[in-house]
């Protein structure tokens, strides 16, 4: 994965893919389960307990719906990169440059196509280390179409070989 923070600032990036609804479930079904199952529980114990358990159940969950929030898939004259993480030390970039891209990829299946929500792969021609695989991707299967539509006529034009 080629790293650099430069390209997040690019002005000419678009943003091909974030995170679908069905991302979101898995943690509302966690909040559910703390604020309607542990939290009560916490109550019949102690106040000061059920204070601890709401708080940090709230940090909890607040942090897990804004690192999926974070996601985005975009690409940039350079190439297409993925950005996520809220907190300093978290926060990162990769991505795999024109040259080095293989081709993009979506898994097709019945959930996949009934929820609009993709496996998205952008492969490297050098190494399966350094390719990009994000789940839960909405309207991946058009971020991919747009991705190697965008790669086919970078081709076209002898920009990459």
């Amino acid at each position: 994965m080629e790293e650099d923070n430069s390209a997040n600032a690019s002005a000419n990036a678009h943003v091909v893919g974030v995170k679908s609804w069905i991302a979101y479930f898995g943690t509302l079904v966690l909040a559910a389960i703390l604020f309607f199952g542990l939290l009560p529980l916490a109550f019949m114990w102690n106040e000061i307990a059920a204070g601890v358990v709401f708080v940090v159940s709230a940090i909890m969950i607040g942090y897990r719906l804004l690192l999926l929030r974070s996601v985005q898939l975009y690409y940039d004259d350079v190439g297409v990169w993925t950005y996520s993480g809220i907190l300093p030390w978290k926060k990162g970039l990769s991505g795999v440059k024109w040259r080095d891209m293989d081709e993009a990829t979506f898994v097709p299946g019945f959930w996949s196509w009934l929820t609009g929500s993709y496996t998205v792969r952008i492969g490297h021609r050098f190494t399966k280390a350094n390719e990009i695989v994000l789940t839960n991707i909405a309207r991946g299967k058009a971020a991919v179409n747009t991705l190697n539509a965008y790669q086919q006529d970078l081709i076209r034009t002898n920009v990459i070989d």
